[in-house]
């Protein structure tokens, strides 16, 4: 995988009308005590983040939409998950190097990052607590000739529920760009390790807890850019890679691997990094 060093400086581009718009953005993006203490409570889901984002089921296969940042990011999250499981030379790839692997999408939505799995052969498991987006994947799926043979399960629950019913169960456990959107995180991230079978791995990808974060990723690309629908990130809900690392210790994992993420919106395009400024890639192993 590519690594690159450099952060994009679209701030200088944007100053002028940052400017215009960050008094009003931070009134936005800063934590308040309520929502500080919402991290205490015992449940995962956020009722708003949830509403939010099934109010995108429109738009949630359009890949020059909305969310044509998320359908880029397939084409590094993608690979990440398979090199992390399958190892072999481009040379001697199989097409469907993930066949014998059972998978674990949390917080699927519409089944974008599940659908790039179940055709690279997984058994795909989807998650997600709201109806209309597990109802529009797995429609999606139906229709989807490339996944005929290969269909994902999807199911409207949580994680910590779904880890009484399947602990011990997956080969991997993704959560790409959700643990964000998490109000209990230590929950969260226990409930994705009990489905884990000792040895399988977990793959984690979110934004950084940092000011360019808060200042790229909320101000400009919310307020200024509008390429997200605004309220999509809370900035009090961002965590930070050492903050993740200790949370997979403690549940009895151990991280293997740590990668930075750079998006350019202009183009549309996604890159690993050796900077985690602005969002982190990581990959785990439970511990046998």
């Amino acid at each position: 995988m590519k690594l690159v060093p450099r952060i994009p400086s679209i701030v200088n581009v944007l100053q002028t009308r940052c400017a215009i718009n960050v008094k009003k953005c931070l009134m936005h993006g800063s934590p308040s005590c309520a929502q500080q203490n919402q991290k205490k409570t015992n449940t995962t889901i956020d009722p708003e983040d949830v509403y939010r984002h099934g109010q995108l089921t429109k738009d949630w296969w359009d890949e020059q939409g909305v969310l044509k940042g998320l359908h880029s990011l397939n084409l590094i999250r993608i690979p990440f998950v398979r090199d992390g499981l399958v190892q072999c030379s481009p040379d001697e790839r199989d097409p469907t190097p993930l066949k014998d692997k059972k998978i674990l999408d949390v917080g699927c939505g519409g089944g974008i990052l599940s659908e790039g799995l179940a055709k690279l052969g997984a058994s795909v498991t989807g998650i997600d607590a709201g109806k209309d987006l597990i109802e529009l994947a797995t429609e999606h799926s139906k229709n989807n000739p490339k996944l005929a043979n290969n269909l994902p399960s999807y199911f409207c629950t949580t994680v910590e529920e779904h880890s009484q019913e399947r602990k011990d169960y997956y080969d991997a456990v993704v959560a790409s760009e959700v643990i964000e959107h998490v109000y209990n995180k230590e929950i969260f991230v226990k409930a994705c390790v009990e489905t884990l079978k000792p040895g399988g791995k977990i793959f984690v990808t979110t934004p950084n807890r940092s000011r360019i974060t808060q200042i790229l990723g909320i101000y400009v690309a919310e307020y200024v850019l509008n390429i997200i629908p605004r309220g999509t990130h809370q900035y009090d809900k961002f965590m930070t890679s050492p903050e993740l690392t200790f949370l997979l210790e403690r549940n009895n994992c151990h991280v293997e691997l740590t990668y930075g993420m750079i998006y350019y919106p202009f183009s549309n395009r996604w890159e690993l990094s050796k900077s985690q400024l602005l969002a982190f890639a990581i990959q785990a192993e439970k511990l046998k």
